[in-house]
């Protein structure tokens, strides 16, 4: 991979990284902030309801926040861009759809095809 489209990846990973840290954080104060008291048990019900649902985006975040900084390790230890299964180059088109892929289309296609055939 040119070494511009490294640079290109590792910002773009970079600045994600930050941002969905910048959310959680929000989150964090939002929840841990003044609670409010509901005397309506449906008002209640339909904040916690608000409050769960963000914790299952953050918790989703969280993980995509471990996949790019472990797209970040691979851009510093030269892996980046390597199916991990066949060793062949990650075509460009796939990186720009799906940067933290660790599988060529190839290898991802015949995993979802095993993966369907076992019924997952």
């Amino acid at each position: 991979m040119k070494p511009d489209q490294i640079e290109y990846f590792r910002g773009l990973f970079t600045q994600k990284i930050e941002g969905l840290m910048g959310e959680a954080g929000k989150t964090v104060s939002e929840m841990t902030g003044g609670t409010e008291s509901f005397p309506d048990v449906t008002d209640r019900a339909s904040q916690e309801s608000d409050r769960n649902f963000e914790l299952r985006i953050r918790d989703r975040e969280r993980k995509l926040v471990k996949k790019l900084k472990e797209a970040l390790q691979r851009i510093e230890d030269g892996s980046f861009g390597i199916c991990d299964v066949c060793g062949k180059k990650i075509s460009e088109k796939r990186l720009m759809a799906r940067p933290v892929t660790t599988l060529c289309i190839t290898c991802k296609t015949q995993q979802e095809k095993q993966e369907k055939q076992r019924g997952e």
